[in-house]
């Protein structure tokens, strides 16, 4: 099995940007990232790194979101259930990608140290471990962005509610493939988050 799955070749991108963005204040999405918006920094990386498809779940601000999205090769995909938690844009998400991708990379737009390096290395490690999920991981943390073999696409579609694919890591315990990502730990979900990394990234 581990030889098969070595064998991937094409790897898609599921950016999750539905969100409202309740303890921001204001649509994370559309933050300004080094003279372009946030989810638009990720859908770069994305593409930067050769990920194809790459679909993009949006929800509240969708207008806003398509537009920051305009002219990039994406397939935006809404959720009109945003609402009900993060497990329905990993449903539209996945249930988009065509049948011929083998894998997929799971993102949130709210990631501002996301890069095509740190894609192809989690790409590069499922092809070295055969392993069918690469989790990236921080301070003792396994989280996203995380790629996930077609054959774990059932577990994913079947979360519900605000549960993402941190319980589908769980329950696969040590068959997880790990990628260092130090900076995983800046995420955007308040404004002292928001804050602290500007600070950062200008030091």
């Amino acid at each position: 099995m581990n030889g098969d799955r070595r064998r991937i070749l094409s790897v898609a991108a599921v950016v999750l940007a539905a969100g409202a963005s309740s303890r921001l204040g204001r649509a994370k999405q559309l933050l300004n990232f080094g003279g372009k918006r946030l989810v638009r920094h990720v859908v770069d990386a994305a593409a930067t790194a050769a990920c194809s498809p790459i679909v993009v779940v949006v929800g509240a601000q969708a207008g806003s979101v398509l537009e920051a999205l305009a002219g990039s090769q994406t397939n935006a995909v809404e959720n009109p259930e945003w609402r009900e938690g993060i497990a329905s844009s990993l449903h539209r998400g996945i249930l988009a990608l065509p049948e011929q991708v083998d894998a997929a990379i799971v993102l949130l737009c709210d990631q501002p140290a996301v890069s095509p390096a740190l894609l192809r290395s989690l790409v590069a490690t499922q092809r070295n471990t055969g392993k069918a999920i690469v989790a990236c991981r921080w301070n003792g943390v396994v989280g996203p962005p995380v790629l996930f073999l077609r054959e774990r696409f059932p577990a994913l579609l079947a979360l519900s509610g605000d549960v993402g694919a941190r319980s589908v890591l769980e329950s696969e315990g040590d068959g997880v493939a790990l990628v260092e990502f130090p900076d995983g730990a800046f995420d955007v979900d308040t404004p002292e988050d928001w804050a602290r990394w500007q600070a950062r990234s200008k030091a």
